[in-house]
């Protein structure tokens, strides 16, 4: 790529949707070659954990959101620090539409800073809570059951078991799509938020056979999975108990809390929920055995659809296209909301909006506000004197003036990414690009059939455009207009003046389509009060509807008459087509403020342009006189860049790139912001533009209608880099370095070494792999409460349980045994194996040197003499490095008695295990500790089995399949 390639690419990355950004900067290193910087804002912290917190964050380049998990490196063990790289390594290879994706990871100091993709709907865990005993429906419980095994699946595939899946963390947008997550290091992130919430580290999810210490497989997910949708079948936990080593029983003899309800769920949804709870883990289905079911497969590929379509409408950081090593720039920004006017003379602060719950975007109405949050929610609220009532523009379901802002909760779970103010009503887009619209629907603007007339106090959904991708729509006093996806047009409302773009001053009551000029294709859409401005991708402008005062700038001069005032243009009333607006033919636009009398527009290059009415001296020009033409403004903003601009009646409001904000024309009834003495003049009406808010600040929006304006504030108040550190991290030793790889420690079983370290991560595995991946649940003994191998609570109730001598499991003497001890003090894996092939090849070179010297003592001679006449090469090879080698042997049978210790200390725990759940079963049937029952006579040869038992042989449990 050329420099002037990346430039423009690097532009092109620093517009900032929602404002403006960090200064640019370019560099290029030796090192790191060309550096691109990604630019994000911190919003809120989402969880705290024992090692670190997750923060929301707004990545300015294309403002999409995400999550930063951040972990301190100086508190973690080297086994910790294992399961961080893991979670990394993990993440960067699962691409899945319902998986948590990863973006990025950075290096700050001893902070690793982990960038993942945010779910703005929560956990299901909190979705399950919210619905108050009201069963999910069939549809929703199939479409979360389909999402849940698509992800599972992949993960499966990919050679990986989840090992903690539950409730907490599947994660969900506000459309319902669901986000598989949390694959070891969430777990620390969240560790204490979570045992203050969920009491994390109860085995609610744990398998049968992980609750009996035998090996597992990925069949223990499939177990997990089918607690998670009993739970939203049931919406309460599928196994529960008031103690631990009680809930153990219950999971190991499937002794679920309740049944699903069969006249609400089909039989075929209940069976198949059941078939994953299989005591016997062969029994139970894989995932994509579950995914074949015809509940799933009859609808299957309109559930695909579905998913593709919700993860396409999603705001998604774009990856890095320049380099591998982007450098994070880290800005804390206060972002701030004022409103003012109809009264109201001073700016009002609002502090509904701060911290977390900044704000995106604003508008304004001709009696309300609306604001969407940074997180997609739609608030609004009434700025009206005295008790007037509303008529349903403000969404809540009532016709009360509310004087602060409240959150539109019929919206609640919906996405809102841009909202539009009418004079007595509202739409708003979702990120799925579907419209919604509430309030007065006296000239048709709601869009409603047969709905003319009425009040609509709650949005209702536009099934026009169910099939019409919206992109952008526009509010006049009583018309819209809707810029589509496809780039059609549709209008409707009020026709009045023809400002619907129709060719006739009709009104109509649903949307109707706009021819377009051929050759135009249009990029934006604004209302003005009676009146529609149509922007083109080339910057020209087409306008319909009220041309009084030339505020369309439709009016064309006529040569010869400049001397007579009022006869030197051809004055255009109005036009019902579309039409270009030759004045700013000169111009390239990139935006345009309609007002009620009068018009503002920046071009390309920053420049402030107006027309129109002059009455208040709102066309910023020192006077107010009438001017036909357009004006370009100079003044106060020469060698400036105008970033935003509004116009309500009589005024106008801008911003510039260096922070400053102007106003200027009526400031009666507190239009400007300002106290206004009575009278007309230059205090009442600055005919200049004047700068307000004496502090500097940057406007990411602004929105003026009637006497209101709404704006956007904020102030940097500092900013840090942070160099990318793409290419991985050392996690054996000390601090992380930068440029080291990456490395995965997996555990898997002896015999499979080769096939699951080349296949288990990049490549494919088939789904009936059994052997891959076991583990016992004494892995991780002194790890958190929050690792879900082994619960701290699972070891301190073993080590004070009574212990009774068990017969031990066949298998766990055996050698295969010795990968499954403690994750915590084990060796890794790959340096065990190491040891191995070093004492192989010992081995082999002892064996070669016996036998050489022996042939050559046959023949009469030394084994020097014949190393110096070089006539046996092996033999000098394996004399120069047998020293090291028999080093190197020790140290491995060192490492082998302590392994073989620790598999004794294993042995004795599962004893503790099988000793603890054998006597609180016994003593809930009412047997002594023999397994005797006063009302029991004992059967001969029945070798103390009884129906209902619970003794231990071979690791199988009388009563029950495991």
């Amino acid at each position: 790529m050329s420099l002037g390639d990346y430039e423009r690419h690097f532009d092109s990355l620093n517009s900032d949707l929602g404002g403006g950004s960090v200064v640019s900067e370019r560099s290029a290193s030796s090192t790191y070659g060309e550096e691109e910087k990604l630019h994000y804002i911190p919003i809120r912290i989402l969880g705290r954990g024992a090692f670190g917190e997750a923060t929301l964050y707004r990545r300015t380049e294309d403002n999409s959101l995400v999550v930063w998990k951040e972990v301190e490196l100086t508190s973690l063990s080297e086994k910790e620090r294992r399961d961080v790289m893991n979670e990394i390594s993990i993440l960067s290879i699962l691409e899945h539409n319902n998986i948590i994706a990863y973006f990025n990871h950075f290096l700050d100091k001893n902070t690793l800073l982990i960038e993942l993709e945010y779910c703005n709907g929560g956990n299901l865990y909190d979705k399950i809570n919210h619905q108050n005993g009201k069963l999910f429906s069939e549809e929703v419980v199939i479409w979360y059951l389909y999402q849940i095994a698509s992800a599972v699946s992949h993960i499966h595939k990919a050679g990986i078991l989840h090992r903690d899946i539950k409730t907490l963390n599947i994660f969900l947008t506000k459309t319902d799509l669901i986000k598989l997550g949390d694959y070891g290091l969430a777990k620390k992130l969240d560790s204490e938020f979570s045992m203050a919430e969920t009491c994390v580290g109860t085995p609610y999810y744990m398998s049968p056979e992980l609750c009996q210490g035998t090996k597992y497989n990925f069949k223990s997910d499939i177990w997990a999975m089918g607690c998670v949708i009993f739970e939203v079948l049931a919406l309460t936990r599928t196994f529960d108990a008031t103690n631990p080593l009680n809930l153990c029983v219950k999971i190991v003899q499937g002794n679920w809390t309740m049944e699903v309800n069969s006249d609400v769920y089909s039989s075929a949804l209940i069976k198949l929920v059941y078939e994953c709870l299989d005591l016997d883990p062969a029994k139970r289905p894989t995932s994509d055995e579950i995914l074949d079911q015809p509940i799933i497969s009859c609808c299957r590929q309109e559930l695909e659809e579905r998913v593709a379509l919700l993860n396409s409408a999603m705001k998604k950081p774009k990856l890095s296209t320049v380099t591998d090593t982007p450098v994070a720039v880290v800005t804390t920004r206060s972002r701030e909301v004022y409103f003012w006017g109809g009264g109201k003379f001073t700016p009002q602060k609002l502090d509904a909006f701060n911290g977390g719950s900044s704000a995106q975007h604003v508008c304004a109405g001709e009696s309300h506000f609306a604001v969407v949050t940074v997180e997609k929610e739609l608030y609004t609220w009434a700025n009206v004197q005295g008790g007037a009532k509303m008529v349903g523009q403000l969404g809540h379901g009532d016709q009360a003036s509310y004087r602060q802002p409240k959150r539109v909760e019929k919206l609640q779970g919906t996405a809102i990414r841009q909202v539009a103010c009418g004079a007595d009503f509202t739409a708003c887009i979702t990120d799925e690009d579907q419209m919604y619209m509430f309030g007065s629907d006296y000239y048709g603007c709601i869009g409603v059939e047969g709905g003319v007339g009425t009040e609509t106090l709650e949005p209702v959904l536009l099934e026009f455009f169910e099939e019409r991708p919206v992109r952008q729509v526009s509010c006049g006093d009583n018309h819209v207009v809707v810029l589509t996806q496809s780039g059609d047009i549709y209008s409707w409302g009020c026709g009045e003046y023809g400002r619907l773009g129709l060719e006739c001053e009709d009104d109509f009551s649903s949307p109707m389509q706009v021819e377009i000029p051929k050759g135009a294709t249009i990029s934006s859409v604004s209302c003005a009060t009676d009146g529609t401005f149509f922007l083109t991708e080339t910057g020209k402008v087409l306008a319909c509807g009220n041309n009084e005062f030339n505020k369309l700038g439709l009016n064309q001069g006529i040569s010869g008459l400049k001397n007579h005032p009022g006869e030197g243009y051809q004055g255009i009333p109005y036009i019902t087509t579309l039409t270009l607006v030759k004045q700013l033919a000169w111009f390239k636009i990139q935006a345009i403020a309609p007002g009620k009398t009068h018009t503002a527009a920046i071009d390309v290059r920053g420049r402030l342009i107006t027309f129109g009415c002059n009455k208040y001296g709102q066309l910023g020009v020192k006077d107010f006189k009438k001017h036909q033409g357009v004006q370009v403004l100079v003044g106060p903003f020469g060698g400036k860049t105008v970033t935003k601009v509004s116009c309500g009646d009589g005024f106008t409001i801008t911003a510039t790139e260096d922070n400053h904000i102007f106003a200027w024309g009526n400031a009666g009834n507190g239009r400007l912001g300002m106290p206004a003495d009575k009278g007309f003049g230059s205090e009442v009406c600055p005919a200049m533009p004047r700068p307000i808010f004496g502090s500097l600040h940057h406007v990411p929006d602004l929105s003026c209608r009637a006497w209101n304006t709404i704006i956007i504030m904020e102030k940097v108040l500092n900013s840090k880099t942070i160099r990318s550190n793409s290419s991985g991290l050392s996690v054996g030793s000390g601090l992380c370095q930068e440029g080291s790889t990456a490395t995965v420690d997996l555990d898997i079983e002896p015999g499979l070494e080769t096939e699951g370290r080349d296949r288990g991560l990049g490549g494919t595995r088939e789904d009936n792999t059994e052997e891959c991946f076991m583990e016992t649940p004494m892995m991780s003994m002194t790890s958190q409460a929050g690792d879900s191998s082994c619960p701290l609570w699972l070891r301190n109730e073993l080590e004070n349980a009574e212990f009774i001598p068990m017969p031990l499991d066949s298998e766990v003497s055996t050698p295969n045994q010795l990968t499954s001890v403690s994750e915590s003090v084990t060796l890794p894996y790959e340096e065990l194996k190491e040891l191995k092939a070093a004492a192989a090849a010992v081995s082999t070179k002892k064996d070669l040197s016996t036998k050489r010297m022996s042939c050559d003592k046959v023949n009469g001679l030394e084994g020097a003499d014949v190393c110096k006449k070089g006539e046996s090469g092996a033999c000098c090879e394996a004399s120069s490095n047998v020293a090291q080698l028999r080093e190197t042997v020790a140290r491995q049978d060192l490492r082998i008695q302590m392994l073989e210790k620790q598999v004794n200390e294993q042995q004795k725990d599962n004893e503790r295990l099988w000793a603890a759940i054998n006597r609180s079963t016994l003593r809930e049937a009412g047997c002594d500790n023999n397994g005797n029952h006063p009302s029991d006579a004992r059967m001969p040869g029945d070798g103390g089995e009884r129906g209902g038992g619970f003794t231990n042989h071979g690791g199988q449990t009388a009563g029950a399949s495991v």
